[in-house]
C-alpha cells in the first residue's frame, strides 16, 4: 500500500528554489511507493494549521518545503503525533536540514525522502512554544528581528546586519538555572540549542545532537572589534566552544529569571514574549524526521570558501589581512 505524503510549501521562503518543487517532486519522488498532495501556506504560521490537520487525516508523511522558519512551523503541528517530517531545504540558512545532513539539493533532499528512513529527534518547548533547532536572547534576537523585516536574504545580508550593530550593542545581565545549577552571566547573546547551528553552517553548538536528550546552551560574551575574526574563525570550523569567550553547557531544563528582553529567536523567527521567567525543557523523541540512510559527508562551504568571507569581514572591519 502506497504512502500518503502532503507537501507543505512556503511560497515567499528564503532564495526562490520552492518555486521549481512542483516540477522535481513529478520528476523524482518515487510514485510507486507515495501518493501526493501539494498545500500551500496563504498567511504567517498556516503550515502549523495545515501539519496538525494531517495528522487528523490519512497522512503518513508532511513534507515541510522552506527554510527554519517554514519547517518549524510544520514541527509544530506534528509533535507526539505519528505523521513523520520530511525537509526539502529551500531557505536562507537552512540550519536544520544541514545538521541533520539533508542534502541542499531539491532533487537529492527527494530522494532522501525516497528512501525514508527516519529517527526520533527531540524537540524544545520555551514557556509552552515549541522548536526544533535553536533559540537565542540577546544581540542574536535583535538581528532575527531585523533580518525577518529585511527585503534581501542570504549570509550576506545577515553579516551586513550583526556589523552595523555590533559596536553599539550593550551585553546583558542574565541568571540561569542549568538543571537547579545557578548561572550569572553578562552575554552578548545565549543559544539554547537541540540543533547545532544557525544555519549557513555557522556551528554555535558543536556538541548538539537531535536525539540525546539534551539542550545545549552556549553563553557568549562579547568580543574585542578587533578579535571578533577569531570568534567568527571558531563558529565556522566547528570548534566555536573552545573559544575564551563561550561557555558550554547540557542540561534537560534550563531557567530565566529576570527576562527583560521580551524578543526570543526562535528558529529565525524573532518572537516577542512577554514573561519575565523562561522555561526551556526537551520533549524528548517527540518528532518523527527523515534523515539520509547514511552519513554523508556535511554540506559544508568548504575551507577556500570560508577564507574568502573572512577576508571579506576583515575588510569590513578594516583589519589586518
Amino acid at each position: 500500500m502506497k504512502e500518503n505524503i502532503l507537501i507543505i510549501i512556503n511560497p515567499v521562503s528564503g532564495i526562490g528554489r520552492q518555486k521549481t518543487v512542483e516540477r522535481h517532486l513529478e520528476m523524482f519522488l518515487n510514485k510507486d511507493r507515495f501518493n501526493y498532495q501539494i498545500a500551500y501556506t496563504e498567511y504567517a504560521h498556516h503550515a502549523t494549521e495545515i501539519a496538525r490537520k494531517a495528522t487528523t487525516q490519512n497522512f503518513d508523511m508532511v513534507v515541510a518545503v522552506g527554510g527554519d522558519g517554514s519547517i518549524n512551523d510544520c514541527v509544530r503541528g506534528l509533535i507526539g503525533s505519528h505523521v513523520k517530517l520530511g525537509i526539502i531545504p529551500a531557505g536562507s540558512g537552512n540550519g536544520l536540514a544541514r545538521c541533520l545532513h539533508i542534502p541542499l539539493s531539491i532533487d537529492k533532499a527527494i530522494e532522501v525522502i525516497n528512501n525514508c528512513n527516519s529517527i526520533n529527534m527531540d524537540t524544545v518547548n520555551v514557556n509552552g512554544i515549541p522548536y526544533a533547532s535553536i533559540a537565542g536572547m540577546g544581540f542574536d534576537a535583535l538581528i532575527a528581528k531585523q533580518f525577518t523585516g529585511n527585503t534581501t536574504r542570504g549570509l550576506k545580508t545577515y553579516l551586513k546586519l550583526v556589523l552595523q550593530d555590533y559596536l553599539n550593542y550593550k551585553p546583558k545581565k542574565y541568571k540561569l538555572f542549568i538543571d537547579n545549577q545557578e548561572i550569572e552571566s553578562e552575554a552578548l547573546f545565549i543559544s539554547f540549542a537541540n540543533s547545532n547551528q544557525f544555519g549557513y553552517n555557522a556551528v554555535v553548538a558543536p556538541k548538539a545532537c537531535v536525539n540525546d536528550g539534551l539542550l545545549d546552551v552556549s553563553i557568549v560574551k562579547k568580543v574585542p572589534l578587533a578579535l571578533a575574526i577569531l570568534v567568527v574563525q571558531f563558529m565556522f570550523f566547528r570548534n566555536f566552544d573552545k573559544s575564551l569567550y563561550v561557555n558550554t553547557y547540557t542540561a534537560k531544563n534550563v531557567r530565566v529569571e529576570g527576562f527583560e528582553d521580551g524578543l526570543l529567536n526562535l528558529d529565525g523567527e524573532a518572537v516577542e514574549i512577554k514573561d519575565s521567567t523562561l522555561e526551556f525543557s526537551i520533549n524528548p523523541a517527540s518528532l518523527n524526521v527523515i534523515i539520509p540512510d547514511e552519513k554523508r559527508s556535511e554540506v559544508f562551504p568548504g575551507e577556500a570558501k570560508i577564507q574568502e568571507l573572512i577576508k571579506q569581514i576583515k575588510e569590513k572591519l578594516q583589519l589586518p589581512l
